[in-house]
């Protein structure tokens, strides 16, 4: 085998997610964070193939990175990318990031447990905790989340618009018939590709959400979310735990002193409480936790005839 390519990446999930974390990318020059996201995908278009695609990857797999800081307070830099590129942050992309360099010892643990991330939108600020040299829990706050429209009429059913990290159409598990497990999955997914299917005119709405608050006295929901390719995502979602508990903020009187949780349907877990109430929206304090699943080198043999690879969903 000949060699053309090699790249070596650490695997990590959270809450079910999966995170392809970068730290050997082909060197380029570039002046700044922003430079290099716009550049990323002309320059790397043939790593994120080969690193993201079938039969190295799959089609949820996301990609993420590292870089030296180019703000000095931050203590690293990081560029989120997925199939069709980059995408400005990554709530779960963060989590895993902070992980891995902790528990890989490329970045010093501080006393404060407190780390920033320099990304394309700006310096974020994460929470890391760890124990016995291993991350058991990462902090992070929430974009300013409100509710656009509630009751919004969808056949026999209807809808709630919110604004998180981007636009969510939540729907109600009480006006289905399946339940949210994965033995009722096949049902789930046919579910979902109606609902994307007579949503697909409005181009603003970036993910639908099938939310079951039943267990909402006992402090938790359960949700499955999908994307507009119809493609499921793995974890419960940092941007619909926001979205979802902002949702019933609207619909309800209740406290959120004291944390919640967000479940999916594999029974992975965020954990949300409220951060912050303003005129404008509500801001969340989401926790998860990250594991390396995997340390690997991936190779290009110029030979291989499936070099670009391929996705099936």
């Amino acid at each position: 085998m000949k060699i053309q390519k090699a790249f070596t990446s650490t695997d990590v999930h959270v809450a079910g997610e999966a995170f392809r974390i970068i730290k050997d990318a082909p060197f380029i020059y570039y002046q700044s964070l922003p430079q290099l996201d716009e550049e990323f995908p002309q320059i790397y278009a043939d790593m994120i193939k080969l690193l993201l695609n079938e039969p190295r990857g799959f089609a949820g797999l996301n990609g993420c990175l590292v870089v030296p800081p180019y703000s000095r307070e931050a203590d690293a830099a990081v560029v989120f990318f997925t199939h069709e590129g980059t995408v400005p942050f990554q709530y779960g992309g963060a989590v895993a990031v902070i992980t891995a360099l902790l528990e890989c010892g490329h970045l010093p643990q501080k006393k404060s447990n407190e780390y920033k991330l320099e990304t394309v939108i700006g310096v974020i600020s994460v929470r890391a905790m760890v124990e016995n040299d291993e991350v058991i829990s990462v902090e992070l706050i929430s974009e300013t989340c409100q509710t656009v429209q509630t009751n919004i009429p969808y056949k026999n059913t209807h809808y709630t618009l919110v604004q998180a990290d981007q636009l969510y159409a939540i729907f109600k598990k009480s006006d289905v018939s399946f339940e949210l497990r994965m033995e009722d999955l096949a049902e789930v997914q046919k579910w979902g590709h109606e609902v994307n299917k007579g949503l697909n005119s409005d181009r603003s709405i970036k993910e639908a959400v099938l939310m079951d608050d039943s267990f909402f006295p006992n402090g938790r929901i359960k949700t499955i979310t999908f994307r507009k390719d119809n493609f499921i995502v793995r974890s419960p979602g940092f941007g619909t735990t926001a979205a979802c508990y902002t949702s019933l903020l609207a619909d309800r009187e209740f406290s959120m002193n004291q944390p919640f949780k967000n479940e999916s349907i594999f029974n992975s877990f965020i954990t949300v409480q409220l951060a912050n109430q303003s005129e404008i929206g509500y801001q969340y304090s989401l926790t998860s936790r990250g594991f390396i699943t995997g340390m690997q080198t991936f190779v290009l043999d110029p030979t291989d005839p499936l070099a670009a690879g391929f996705l099936l969903k």
